[in-house]
């Protein structure tokens, strides 16, 4: 029999008080209920956010002591019938007159057309002239296009929600929370796209955006794309080099930045790297009234450049017109350059609708910036559906950020698993009230089932939807509902409007191997400025019922119950800090560190899972006089200036030569037995 002792409950940190009170109620509903409906009591009715973690886990791991594994793994969170009548997705399925989530999947799959007709009308999607055809793939699943012959401008579609309602919340460091409605948006968005036409730029122009996540940066982003120009996304961590590198290959003709970042009290200089980067003309924003940099003479300040008309109609064009350029790595050399089109939005949207489950009104906070897809899709998401974005403009690793979440009273919270383990390290979001939060999710790295729980807890219990996919999707393509029970660091879903299959080596299907996106599907690119679209997504994938399978690089598990688990990527290619990077770009930039001959860099996973962390394996050159430490140090010195600071290198292994095939490739699998043998020694 599942029963607990006093000293098991006061080993967790609670008070004798406490303990003596709950431990006749825990026991009796341990012996008397099935594991999932006694967590379920547990969790709803016993535990709350101000009880140590500690308690949360030991009852969610003894309510599941006897769980038999081939339900799945045991649910956390539990959709009540209410819960589920409130959804979008309920509400989908009652128009369509569908009785359960597996028969909206795969109506949503069987009835491709149909489903994006549903859903630009659920989401009243402004069209300037109307579309003859949802999907034509004459051309082939590879190049599908979509609303033929329709013209029209997406930011059109992001202001439908009344001018009064309030479209961002934000907050600087140590200000108070200040707002902007609808209609300030659109006026100063309207600004920036007349400027840009005062300026001489024209439709098809990229413009590219290095800037923190701030309301100004998405009136900018707004502004580029109603102005019929093309967004460049560029994070502002990003070194000089890597800026140069993303302006060269987007052939950008104009950079909008600032003078310099404003992050825990310190100012780091923006407009500096920007012109190390050799960018071309540049919009500098100044934190300061009067800007203390010192422009070059084709630049020009924010306030020299805003135009003083507020009235604007958007450019309309054809749906497959470009919005956005934005970067994911490559296995080799540069990144892919991804471009977005005026549709791949609606793959935002229509996931925040259904998967995020994000209402009119609603507040939606996802730490990002624009250089990552998080970015723009923030902005889509929320807007479309009429919500509000909240933005934190310090550091969101500290109880500041957890402080704004309680006052802007945020009901979706996006987050890197990384970010939460932080959380959980530092105990620095304890006694603050995330009662509005009504959903959380996940993305950018696998998920620890400990931190998920962890997150789960501090809310009261509310779901965490695992959202897996990429820039070149627009969205996700494996995620989680909010009409399914949720278990922690699992997903539950292929998205809506998708379908995957799961192969192993020799190409037959499988619950574990590597996942193939079925395409076609709104979201999905169909072409790569510097890379050949069909060789990265297409070439030699396997076919499924004659349709050719679409590689994206992840492994998947499929778990009884109908999870799925994620196990990492089958290529070089590794999520570190939430942002993809490739083996490649890292060894580029530690191999110009003098006293390296070469390197190889592989992400491991911790062996509770969770987070790749980053191990360098170094050849050295034999005269260094470096210690060990001294390399890491020189190492991570070369990451932060030549590629990101947010890159950190977790171990460097010195080795006298990297293991290598006939054909001289690195055995990248050697290298890791030899991390997983040293760390577990």
């Amino acid at each position: 029999m599942k029963q607990l002792t006093l000293e098991q409950l006061l080993e967790t940190g609670i008070t004798p008080g406490d303990a003596a009170e709950m431990l006749p109620s825990i026991n009796r509903w341990l012996a008397f209920l099935p594991a999932a409906e006694c967590w379920q009591w547990l969790s709803r009715k016993l535990l709350k956010p101000e009880h140590p973690f500690a308690l949360h886990e030991l009852l969610y791991q003894t309510a599941y002591r006897d769980w038999n594994s081939d339900q799945g793994p045991p649910p956390a969170w539990f959709p009540t019938e209410d819960e589920i009548r409130e959804t979008n997705i309920a509400e989908l399925m009652r128009s369509l007159n569908l009785t359960s989530y597996a028969e909206l999947h795969a109506w949503s799959v069987q009835h491709r057309q149909e489903f994006w007709e549903q859903m630009v009308q659920r989401l009243r999607i402004r069209f300037r002239q109307p579309y003859t055809q949802v999907m034509n793939i004459s051309q082939g699943v590879e190049a599908p296009e979509w609303f033929v012959d329709a013209r029209l401008n997406i930011a059109e579609s992001c202001f439908q929600a009344p001018g009064d309602a309030i479209a961002i919340i934000f907050q600087a460091e140590s200000e108070p929370l200040r707002t902007w409605t609808y209609a300030e948006l659109n006026a100063l968005s309207n600004r920036i796209a007349n400027g840009l036409v005062e300026a001489g730029f024209q439709a098809g122009d990229a413009i590219a955006i290095a800037m923190p996540m701030t309301a100004e940066a998405i009136a900018v982003y707004l502004g580029i794309v109603k102005a019929g120009c093309v967004v460049v996304g560029i994070a502002d961590s990003f070194a000089a080099d890597e800026i140069a590198a993303r302006l060269r290959i987007s052939k950008a003709k104009a950079i909008v930045t600032q003078d310099y970042i404003l992050r825990g009290g310190k100012q780091l200089p923006l407009y500096h790297k920007v012109v190390e980067a050799e960018a071309p003309r540049a919009i500098v924003l100044s934190l300061e009234a009067i800007s203390a940099v010192q422009l070059r003479s084709e630049d020009c300040l924010w306030k020299e450049f805003l135009s003083s008309n507020d009235q604007f109609e958007a450019i309309a064009v054809e749906p497959s017109a470009h919005t956005n350029i934005l970067f994911s790595s490559g296995t080799t050399g540069d990144p892919k350059a991804i471009p977005w089109t005026q549709t791949t939005p609606l793959k935002c949207a229509v996931d925040g609708h259904l998967h995020q489950d994000i209402h009119a009104g609603q507040i939606v906070a996802w730490p990002t910036n624009l250089g990552w897809m998080m970015g723009p899709w923030l902005i889509y998401a929320t807007l479309i559906n009429q919500g509000t974005i909240a933005l934190y403009y310090g550091a969101p690793t500290g109880r500041e950020f957890g402080q704004f979440l309680q006052d802007a009273r945020v009901n979706v919270l996006g987050v890197v698993p990384s970010l939460v383990n932080c959380w959980r390290t530092n105990q620095c979001m304890q006694g603050l009230d995330w009662s509005a939060i009504q959903a959380f999710s996940s993305t950018g790295e696998c998920s620890n089932p400990q931190d998920m729980l962890f997150l789960m807890a501090i809310a009261g219990y509310k779901p965490v939807i695992e959202y897996c996919g990429g820039t070149e999707i627009g969205g996700a393509y494996v995620t989680g509902t909010c009409v399914q029970p949720c278990a922690p660091a699992t997903f539950t879903t292929p998205a809506l409007g998708m379908d995957l299959v799961i192969v192993d080596d020799g190409d037959r299907l499988s619950s574990k191997g590597e996942a193939f996106i079925i395409p076609p599907s709104i979201g999905l690119s169909t072409e790569l400025l510097n890379k050949n679209h069909h060789q990265v997504y297409f070439a030699y994938t396997p076919h499924w019922n004659s349709i050719p399978l679409r590689r994206h690089g992840d492994q998947l598990e499929r778990l009884p119950g109908g999870y799925y688990r994620a196990l990492g990527r089958v290529d070089d290619t590794m999520n570190l800090g939430g942002i993809k990077v490739s083996a490649a770009e890292i060894e580029r930039t530690l191999n110009t560190v003098p006293e390296i001959c070469e390197t190889a860099a592989i992400a491991v996973s911790p062996p509770e899972g969770g987070p790749s962390q980053l191990v360098v394996f170094a050849v050295v050159a034999p005269e260094t006089q470096l210690q060990p430490e001294q390399l890491t140090t020189a190492l991570q010195h070369a990451i932060r200036h030549h590629l990101n600071p947010l890159f950190k290198i977790h171990r460097v292994m010195i080795v006298e030569s990297l293991p290598r095939t006939a054909s001289n490739k690195v055995m990248r699998r050697i290298l890791r037995d030899r991390e997983l043998s040293y760390s577990s020694s």
